[in-house]
């Protein structure tokens, strides 16, 4: 496990290269709280270099497996710049998935970032879905410890837990805060809720169908 963490800090190292986020224009752009009354364009306001402390660019705890106990059987505990300000800036961001056997991470998309994911335990089966120019192709894959799979921006992808035990991967993220949309949610637990007369003609099913969806709680493993 120890190598495949190597390899995966490593490969987050060079994808800061290849970042979707802009470039930096200073060292280091802590992010805080914002000033009251004040806009921001992009990313956060920085601290001030000079205040800056090493706790700023830390983050600990994710050796410690996320409570799969839900409808889910997954947990995502992500490292953005909402939890490690020293990103601000930067471009990259990273997270752990734990997966109870045949748990489930949704089909989500990130719509600021390209992930790669790396799998340190169990099996996955993963894939993303072509955009409609290529006919909505599914690319899927079964990952094994140490094998490393892409999930291109913005496309929806999934990674689910094909074994009898726990699995865990990390991922990496090209950006600082690369967002999460997960589709159903999105889609029937919108708030106010969609107008059922849009998702009855899209989805093609009865309003029953939708009525019930749109009543169910969507969980939200993140």
């Amino acid at each position: 496990m120890k190598l495949f963490l190597i390899l995966f800090v490593c490969a987050l190292a060079i994808s800061s290269s290849f970042a979707y986020d802009p470039s930096p224009l200073q060292d280091i752009c802590v992010a805080i709280a914002e000033p009251k009354n004040a806009v921001f364009v992009n990313g956060k306001f920085c601290k001030n270099p000079n205040l800056t402390v090493a706790e700023d660019f830390l983050f600990q705890g994710l050796n410690i497996p996320g409570n799969t106990n839900n409808k889910l059987m997954s947990k995502v505990t992500a490292v953005t710049v909402d939890q490690l300000p020293g990103l601000n800036t930067l471009g990259i961001s990273l997270a752990r998935i734990d997966f109870a056997p045949y748990g489930l991470n949704p089909p989500h998309t990130h719509p600021r970032g390209t992930e790669f994911l790396i799998v340190l335990e169990g099996e996955l089966y993963v894939g993303f879905v072509l955009s409609n120019q290529l006919a909505n192709r599914l690319i899927t894959k079964v990952l094994k410890p140490g094998d490393v799979f892409v999930f291109p921006i913005g496309m929806i992808h999934f990674q689910l837990n094909v074994g009898k035990t726990n699995a865990v991967a990390f991922a990496g993220l090209s950006s600082q805060n690369p967002g999460v949309i997960t589709i159903a949610n999105a889609v029937f637990g919108a708030k106010p809720p969609i107008n059922p007369d849009v998702l009855i003609k899209a989805f093609q099913v009865d309003k029953k169908v939708v009525d019930y969806l749109q009543s169910q709680f969507w969980y939200d493993n993140n």
